[in-house]
């Protein structure tokens, strides 16, 4: 599935991937960015999440819009072994679109259009 980073230019987007383990056993997963553009995501809050019995976890990841063209990386959680249960192995498309620009300042100057 993709997660859709959209937003104002130089504005930051942080984006919570919801995971659910409907098995009697505890799930932990490792996260990791990979691709072109992995460098400018970020996992705020660590890249592991351990997920209880039948509950859920939360994988945060953060992006600061830098550029006005789309970034593009993946995320890849990756199952470790927890009462000798592996999980299956995830991952997310991640994109951004710049969806405004706002002025970081104006400058107000005179100047001759035209001069002999």
């Amino acid at each position: 599935s993709t997660i859709e980073f959209t937003g104002t230019l130089h504005s930051t987007v942080v984006k919570q991937v919801r995971l659910k383990n409907p098995s009697n056993n505890t799930l932990a997963y490792n996260a990791i960015l990979v691709g072109r553009d992995a460098g400018d995501f970020s996992l705020p809050k660590g890249s592991t999440v351990t997920i209880p019995p039948t509950k859920q976890g939360f994988v945060n990841v953060e992006f600061t819009i830098r550029f006005l063209h789309p970034a593009e990386a993946v995320l890849i959680l990756i199952s470790n072994k927890v009462d000798r249960v592996d999980g299956a192995t995830l991952t997310f498309s991640l994109k951004s679109e710049v969806k405004n620009i706002e002025p970081v300042g104006m400058i107000k100057c005179k100047s001759p259009c035209y001069e002999l």
